[in-house]
């Protein structure tokens, strides 16, 4: 294990600098070669739960009995101001319109009335439609029975556009592929928008300001590049086992950025502080290795701990998003213990070459000059009144999180998307005319051995009458299978599946309306469709809240409590953290929905905060700010070690992290600000979220709860119960 220890990499990488860096361009070459080819195939738009809940067993028991049952997918609104639906010139268009849709590989029209023949012509389709109050619109259900997903939507979209050109006519389409089809779009976009276009140009001036040079600037994008795409091509070689979410690009795009730039800042910081107090180039590294890189390590196995948790969460966006932050974590760790001293050996004082005007060119604060600077002002203030620093702190995190008492997970629906999409313009237009109708009802799945057993018909009928009698529902629609082992129900629940009335009713549905009606001991009743599918993720997202928590904080309690040699370290640490993470929940809830602020930030106010957000704020900020509290920790640690005054050692820790921490924080803020720019819902509250928190995090508590409450304790900070005196010594400094 030596010999894959940082200090003893760092010497490897300082005797062999090209060898490494050989190792590594090979690796980003095959890399790209497996992005190409695998990633694509890996990634599914599927981001439901992977523990077979209710709502998958009963989908799975449609497709056993009855798979060509499932209905209208999709629904084509066809309406013209000018002319009625009775007119010649409609029912002309009409019919030109059904036949291009035939023409789509998988799609057709979906049964308009159950005696209707198969053979019917387009004519007889065509008056069987339903029609607006008005007379001026109908609707036509498409059923999707094969074919690719994403294509048949691309058509659908395309078609109804070119149908639109005409002046006389709208055609307007939304539906269960239409609305996976345009957040995909949106996903992509807003990776494009928000990352590239607005969080990169931001992290490079940022990062041209903390180092000071070009050169040096250049090194933890390059670290980057090499950590996303290592990252995505492990994905994708995992993927060929494991169905993955689409967001695990976003996600390891995003993380990549922050830590690759991260452990760059504090690996490249450490060697220049080296190198300015004297030592040679290699003697740089080494000391490096010794110190920056182990804090590194650790501050990877933090973050991959922080992210654990949530890997455990049976859900496929879940387990993407965090499968995709922990080969992040992997990688950029190797880049960082690796790589950048290959690349420091080979550079030598040239790191600091094409330094940036108007700038301290990235000047180490080394001597007493730590002493000075805006940062160093606020912790001499801090260190005076402590005790009044920390109350006063405490007291407005827990304010600002207040607000999380009342939030309400759930999920956007179609109305919270742009209203520029297709899938927004479609449900506008069935609320306008068809308000009842929907694309996603709640489907009551019944299997017996003989579902028409008079019995069960019976039960069934007292079903229906129950569901006819509550104006949530509309008229229920019966299928019995060939075999006649399922019968299914579907029942519409509003034009939106996924707003809050639907999901009431379906957790109604399930809770007391057919308990009402079926026994135990009778058939099996389960209720599918999207809304039962997503009432199934949110109680997944809420019984994992407690597990995640419980497994992230154990696990990085009893990391830091090795790496310091202290109880007390890990438990400020954790409370600290808790703190900004709670905060940010607060203002989450604050803004969205309460709609605070949100005008002015170019948000939506909604009712809910998406259910997978919580969990991910909390993995995501834990790890993110256990990277810098480790950094600063250490930094402590090490100056207590040498003078044993904690009082000089925080201020000392404190002053000579600030800006490069500040620094780092504002990276990763502007990733997530670019997240939060965005068109979807859920990406601007993870962005908010997470820049909220960070620029939290590396202020008020960095700059001065953390120095406040440590001052307080004093030697105390480390403190270690004899009998955890057998824990084996870790490291940081020396």
């Amino acid at each position: 294990m030596r010999r894959l220890s940082p200090p003893a990499l760092a010497a490897f990488a300082t005797r062999h600098p090209w060898r490494v860096v050989s190792t590594w361009l090979v690796i980003l070459v095959a890399s790209i070669a497996v992005v190409a080819t695998l990633l694509g195939p890996a990634l599914d738009a599927d981001d439901g739960p992977t523990n077979r809940p209710e709502s998958i067993r009963a989908s799975e028991a449609i497709d056993r009995h009855a798979p060509d049952t499932r209905g209208a997918s999709e629904l084509v609104v066809v309406r013209s101001e000018r002319y009625r639906v009775t007119d010649p010139e409609f029912a002309s268009f009409l019919s030109d319109a059904i036949e291009d849709a035939g023409e789509i590989e998988g799609v057709e029209i979906a049964s308009v009335s159950e005696d209707m023949a198969a053979d019917a012509s387009i004519g007889d389709v065509v008056a069987a439609l339903p029609r607006s109050e008005d007379g001026h619109a109908v609707l036509v259900p498409l059923s999707r029975n094969g074919g690719d997903a994403e294509e048949t939507a691309e058509e659908l979209v395309e078609r109804a556009e070119q149908l639109s050109r005409d002046p006389d006519f709208s055609v307007r389409v939304t539906g269960d592929s239409i609305v996976t089809h345009d957040i995909n779009l949106l996903s992509q976009r807003d990776l494009e928008e928000g990352e590239l276009k607005f969080g990169l140009p931001i992290m490079l001036v940022v990062l041209v300001l903390v180092i000071g040079t070009l050169t040096g600037a250049a090194l933890p994008l390059l670290l980057s590049l090499f950590t996303i795409v290592t990252a995505l091509a492990l994905a994708a070689l995992i993927g060929l086992g494991m169905d993955l979410s689409v967001f695990l690009i976003n996600m390891v795009s995003g993380m990549g950025l922050a830590l690759g730039v991260d452990y760059s800042l504090f690996v490249l910081s450490r060697y220049r502080e080296e190198r300015a107090k004297g030592a040679g180039r290699d003697a740089g590294i080494e000391i490096t290795g010794r110190t920056a890189s182990r804090a590194v390590l650790f501050s990877g196995i933090t973050f991959i701990i922080a992210l654990f948790g949530m890997l455990l969460v049976p859900t496929s966006i879940m387990q993407s998003l965090a499968l995709g932050a922990i080969l992040v974590g992997l990688t950029s760790v190797a880049a960082a213990l690796t790589l950048l001293p290959a690349l420091l050996r080979l550079l030598g004082d040239r790191v600091d070459h094409f330094r940036v005007p108007f700038t301290r060119g990235g000047k180490p604060q080394i001597g007493d000059d730590w002493h000075t600077g805006a940062w160093a002002r606020v912790i001499r203030v801090v260190m005076r009144r402590p005790w009044p620093w920390a109350i006063a702190t405490t007291l407005l995190l827990l304010a600002a999180a207040s607000p999380l008492l009342g939030m309400h997970t759930g999920a956007g629906g179609v109305a919270t998307l742009p209203e520029d999409v297709a899938s927004r313009q479609g449900y506008e237009a069935l609320q306008r005319d068809f308000p009842d109708a929907t694309f996603a009802p709640a489907r009551i799945v019944v299997t017996a051995p003989d579902v028409t057993d008079p019995a069960i018909t019976a039960t069934v009928r007292e079903l229906e009458q129950a569901l006819e009698g509550d104006d949530r529902f509309g008229a229920p629609a019966r299928t019995v299978s060939e075999d006649r082992r399922l019968l299914k129900l579907d029942v519409p629940v509003g034009t939106d599946a996924l707003d809050a009335p639907a999901v009431a009713a379906v957790r109604d549905l399930r809770a007391d309306i057919i308990p009402a009606v079926f026994d135990g001991d009778g058939p099996t009743v389960g209720v599918t469709g999207l809304t039962a599918a997503n009432v199934d993720y949110f109680d997944i997202m809420r019984d994992w809240v407690v597990p995640v928590f419980s497994i992230v904080l154990a696990l990085s309690f009893l990391v830091l409590m090795v790496v310091f040699r202290s109880i007390v370290v890990p438990i400020k640490a954790i409370l600290l953290n808790l703190l900004s993470v709670g905060a940010a929940y607060g203002l989450l809830v604050l803004v969205f929905q309460h709609g605070v602020g949100a005008e002015l930030f170019g948000f939506q106010q909604v009712d809910v905060i998406e259910a997978w957000v919580p969990l991910f704020l909390f993995s995501v900020l834990f790890g993110l700010s256990m990277d810098y509290h480790l950094f600063l920790l250490t930094r402590i640690r090490e100056r207590w070690a040498n003078t044993g005054d904690t009082r000089e050692a925080v201020a000392w820790g404190v002053s000579t992290t600030s800006r490069l921490i500040t620094g780092a924080a504002l990276i990763i803020v502007a990733v997530f600000i670019g997240f939060a720019r965005g068109d979807l819902v859920m990406f601007q509250q993870m962005g908010f979220g997470v820049a909220v928190a960070l620029l939290l995090d590396a202020t008020i508590i960095r700059g001065v709860l953390l120095p406040a409450s440590m001052v307080l304790l004093g030697d105390r900070n480390w403190y270690l119960p004899r009998w955890l005196h057998w824990l084996p010594r870790v490291e940081l400094e020396h």
